[in-house]
């Protein structure tokens, strides 16, 4: 993936995203810092369609399933607390 400061990917757009379109994901940095991706809009749709659902998606679907967001119970040791003297 190639890095292209901010100031770059503005000033030269076209290129950037041809970059994208040719290369794949190209990195953008602010300050020297990575900000940013520009991906392809097919590799963005796999990405998402990929994704598991996030909670506040699978509580307010129709399926919802507590079970598989609660840890089973009992699995925790308890340390054992040893007095002061």
């Amino acid at each position: 993936m190639k890095s292209w400061p901010v100031q770059d990917a503005k000033a030269r757009f076209s290129e950037f995203l041809d970059a994208c379109l040719a290369d794949g994901p190209q990195i953008v940095t602010k300050r020297g810092t990575e900000a940013a991706v520009l991906v392809p809009v097919g590799e963005w749709r796999r990405l998402h369609a990929a994704a598991k659902p996030s909670l506040k998606e699978l509580l307010l679907s129709d399926a919802a399933r507590t079970e598989l967001l609660v840890p089973p119970r009992g699995g925790a040791r308890r340390r054992r607390i040893v007095p002061v003297r």
